[in-house]
């Protein structure tokens, strides 16, 4: 029997019979591929088309006829009814080989393998939006709304408490190693509705174009989301680009976002090397202000000013000494006249 159809029919009976608790909701059980699907490209979101629009993420879907993976790129679609929200598919070892659980439309939003496929989707749940009365209010910080008139937005921060990583499965070799919690066990069973006719039209678009395929993009598709289903050209169409994946949107300038995540992997992807302790911050005061006093004038040293050198000339003769002035004698008393001699009187 050809590779090929046993692959189409015995494999999937197996799944079937080792996996009963997975919901048929969910799994397909004609697609499984013995080689684990590339990395997730690394993509900026395009911008809104307009309200009432989900954003629902690129994936790898398989090609039996090619024998590869290709790309579908994300893109905006109209949800199918109010209040229904987009459970991302994603592929998951199934112990032989890797099996597609598609993605389905449903009143809350389903495990999706942990995969943190970016843009409101970290791996669990959504934060790109929420239903309200019949409208959808959209989270700027992971969706571009930024060229929109969409006055339903807020902004909330997601925090990202898992590694962010690029791998596209769960379990096996190098898999997110993610289990449903109970929430997302109960949505798993609830209504579903599956892809709408958008949808499908993208992934039948992306099968057909070569340049999709990972045999020849080597994991880098030239189209790797677009504005609306099948419009493969043109405005709104992104290239994938290198880094590492994209969980929150860009903010244009002046915009205030919080940023996202709530992100992303309660899984376990490549685990982080331990880093040293960091210190605590230190705490930073305020400079004390200090109040201005005028100069106090301190008394400067007198310093010897000393005259330049003279010529040398020649020696002066020291002047004399003055003279003591003679003191003032007191006068003298007048001297009599001398009396004259009379001759004697005879």
């Amino acid at each position: 029997m050809p590779i090929k159809t046993w692959s189409r029919l015995i494999l999937p009976t197996l799944f079937l019979l080792a996996l009963p608790a997975l919901s048929m909701a969910q799994v397909s059980v004609n697609v499984s591929v013995g080689v684990p699907p590339p990395e997730l490209p690394v993509y900026e979101q395009p911008p809104i088309p307009g309200d009432g629009y989900i954003w629902t993420p690129g994936y790898w879907a398989w090609s039996d006829d090619d024998q590869d993976y290709y790309w579908v790129p994300g893109t905006w679609v109209l949800a199918p009814q109010p209040e229904y929200l987009w459970t991302p598919g994603y592929w998951g070892w199934g112990g032989a080989a890797f099996l597609w659980h598609a993605g389905y439309w449903g009143p809350h939003v389903g495990f999706y393998g942990g995969v943190n496929y970016g843009y409101g989707y970290g791996g669990s749940g959504y934060e790109g939006g929420y239903w309200q009365g019949g409208r959808l209010y959209y989270n700027r910080s992971v969706n571009n709304i930024s060229t929109t008139n969409i006055t339903n937005v807020y902004n909330k921060t997601v925090i990202n408490n898992v590694t962010v990583n690029r791998v596209s499965y769960n379990g096996g070799n190098g898999g997110v190693r993610a289990q449903p919690t109970p929430a997302e066990e109960a949505a798993t069973r609830e209504r579903h509705i599956a892809v709408t006719p958008a949808q499908r039209q993208q992934e039948q678009t992306a099968r057909s174009s070569p340049e999709l395929h990972a045999s020849r993009n080597q994991g880098r598709p030239p189209i790797a989301a677009t504005s609306r289903p099948g419009a493969f050209s043109g405005p709104g169409v992104v290239p994938a680009r290198g880094g590492t994946m994209s969980v929150v949107h860009s903010q244009p300038r002046g915009s205030q976002s919080e940023t996202r995540m709530p992100q992303s992997e309660p899984r376990t992807a490549a685990p982080e090397t331990q880093r040293s302790p960091q210190r605590p911050p230190v705490e930073q005061r305020p400079p004390v202000q200090q109040q201005y006093r005028p100069p106090v004038e301190q008394p400067h040293p007198q310093v010897e000013q000393r005259r330049p050198p003279e010529q040398a000339q020649p020696p002066r003769q020291s002047a004399p000494p003055p003279r003591p002035e003679p003191r003032p004698q007191a006068p003298r008393p007048a001297e009599r006249p001398a009396e004259r001699e009379h001759p004697p009187e005879h």
